[in-house]
């Protein structure tokens, strides 16, 4: 097998767009001592207010966590929040060069209000209709730019339909990088679903897949995994299917080589997140080896440690490494 830590290291080298939905994720925590005079709901005294970088901008996070060059190509709003967003994905090493601001958007920001260790509520303040002809045509200029600067190895579409990645956006983009031979990973969802023809790396997780293609199914095995990989493939002629299972591990098929990875034993906190570690480990590893099985066993191991952390976290490079070293020794 391939020396773990050179692959890790040649990852320095690798240079990633990721084209997505970002959003800022925004937590207040507080206490609740007494019950609204105006109406019968729980007052909470902010004492404690947190901003963390979402959506797209997590596997942007995850990229520059893995020491890759990650560049941040989305619209945001012409508001507070996207400045705060860029702040943030400058703190981290993330090219926020190709990042538009629009008039005519609101930069997504999830409000979660959190008192008495749970949830209380949530506010989402977010436009979801896609971009407009003009928002459309600058973000493909952007990425045309990108591209051409650059000249990335690997540019990864992450969906979280808030209507950044129209049909258009990621036509033009999957062609632009076919004719520039850069790898092409997708994280769907269902809005955009059959959308990502001729892609790479097609990422769905297996509800995604099962409801987009109207498979019922009783038993998770490869006979069923295969079936999906070739209806997907008749749709959508891509290359590698890439299907996670949850805490089943994931599933990859490449032409006729198919196998399931199953996930290691953990002890599992929360599952946000995971899936931007997932695509963004996996786009990195393949780009760097083009060997599917290693990106399916490394992948699988990075989304189970970041379920380990309370709330979305970047994955730890070192952590990784050290967990690559002991579960995938010869």
């Amino acid at each position: 097998m391939k020396d773990i830590k050179a692959l890790f290291e040649s990852f320095n080298n690798i240079k990633v767009g990721i084209v997505g939905d970002v959003m800022l994720d925004t937590y207040m925590w507080g206490k609740v001592d007494r019950i609204s005079p105006e109406a019968p709901v729980p007052v909470v005294a902010v004492d404690k207010k947190e901003y963390r970088i979402g959506g797209a901008g997590n596997v942007a996070l995850n990229i520059a966590a893995l020491g890759a060059h990650a560049s941040i190509i989305s619209v945001t709003g012409n508001d507070d929040e996207g400045a705060e967003l860029k702040t943030m994905f400058e703190q981290n090493g993330i090219h926020t060069s190709f990042l538009l601001q629009s008039t005519k958007r609101v930069t997504t920001n999830k409000i979660r209000v959190i008192a008495r260790n749970q949830q209380m509520m949530r506010l989402d303040n977010e436009v979801t209709a896609d971009l407009g002809y003009e928002d459309e045509n600058r973000l493909i200029l952007a990425v045309q730019h990108y591209i051409a600067q650059e000249k990335p190895q690997v540019v990864i579409l992450e969906d979280y339909n808030k209507g950044v990645l129209t049909e258009l956006v990621v036509q033009k983009i999957i062609d632009l990088c076919r004719r520039n031979n850069i790898i092409t990973a997708i994280d769907p969802k269902r809005k955009n679903f059959f959308n990502y023809k001729h892609a790479d790396i097609f990422k769905p997780n297996l509800k995604e897949a099962t409801e987009a293609l109207n498979i019922l199914y009783t038993t998770i095995d490869e006979k069923l995994l295969r079936s999906i990989h070739n209806a997907l493939h008749e749709k959508l002629q891509h290359r590698i299917s890439f299907i996670t299972l949850s805490e089943k591990g994931v599933f990859c098929q490449y032409d006729n080589d198919a196998f399931i990875v199953p996930s290691h034993v953990r002890s599992i906190a929360d599952v946000s997140g995971a899936g931007d570690t997932v695509i963004a480990v996996a786009s990195l590893v393949y780009a760097a080896t083009k060997n599917v099985r290693l990106m399916a066993e490394i992948a699988n191991i990075a989304g189970g440690l970041v379920c380990e952390e309370v709330g979305t976290a970047a994955i730890n490079k070192s952590k990784l490494l050290k967990e690559c070293d002991k579960l995938l020794a010869v």
